[in-house]
């Protein structure tokens, strides 16, 4: 018989980023990594959408993605994959402009893919997992 143990996962939730808006966790914790679910433009107190461009909410979702990451213990520099979600690939040059002034030095692996609809109307989402 094999010994298999299930990995422990610990759920990590922060104010200073948005509630969950469905059955998922802002981020969890599982063998050394941390997950974080894909992070949106919204405001973490009123859990709104913030009114702005693809400028403003690229910013706003990549400030919420630092939020959820340092609650888990886990800093930009720690993030070793990323996904980002866009509702038109137009708005990509301008996304991976921002996307480059966070992660300047060692960037982590990256998709970045087209949808065709983003919760809330979102332009723009981002996920990562980074190695604690």
């Amino acid at each position: 018989s094999e010994d298999t143990t299930m990995a422990e996962k610990q759920i990590v939730h922060t104010s200073a980023a948005p509630a969950a808006i469905g059955p998922y966790s802002q981020a969890v914790k599982a063998n050394g990594f941390l997950f974080v679910s894909g992070q949106i433009a919204l405001d973490a107190a009123s859990g709104e959408m913030i009114d702005g461009d693809i400028e403003a909410q690229t910013r706003q979702a990549l400030g919420n993605l630092r939020a959820v990451l340092e609650a888990g213990g886990a800093a930009l520099a720690d993030v070793v994959k990323c996904t980002i979600y866009l509702t038109t690939m137009d708005h990509f040059p301008l996304v991976n402009q921002i996307y480059g002034e966070l992660f300047s030095e060692h960037p982590p692996a990256r998709a970045a893919v087209a949808v065709a609809q983003l919760p809330k109307n979102a332009l723009v989402e981002v996920d990562a997992i980074a190695a604690l």
